[in-house]
């Protein structure tokens, strides 16, 4: 299981044409790990894309993970360390797949989430 997984509701996949939307508003869901609630906009297994709104609330922590996918995060709103550095409103983080970090973050953030298959767009 992913260290992150959007728990219920529909998302959206890539269309084979023309464009998909998804409404502003819904309620936030569980994401499996205490503390981050996530507002999924697209998930395409196919495609190998995730993007979801993360909220993480005020003290929760992450253990040392990786992700087998590559990570790009967007901060809003608050902060977050990741035992590498500290991140702050406008900071955009991407890390290569099985890129070791942790997840710490005392306050409360509110972050734009990409996962891209590593191989995507490879040939």
């Amino acid at each position: 299981m992913a260290m992150f997984e959007a728990i219920g509701g529909e998302t959206l996949q890539v269309p084979e044409s023309g464009t998909a939307m998804v409404r502003a508003g819904g309620a936030w869901r569980e994401s499996g790990s205490p503390g981050f609630l996530v507002k999924p906009f697209l998930e395409d297994a196919k495609a190998g894309l995730r993007t979801w709104l993360m909220k993480t609330e005020p003290g929760a922590t992450a253990e040392m993970h990786a992700h087998d996918e590559i990570e790009q995060v967007y901060v809003l709103e608050g902060s977050f360390s990741d035992g590498i550095a500290d991140y702050g409103p406008g900071d955009f983080i991407v890390r290569a797949p099985g890129a070791p970090h942790l997840t710490a973050c005392p306050d409360g953030a509110l972050s734009l989430v990409i996962y891209a298959r590593a191989d995507r767009g490879m040939k």
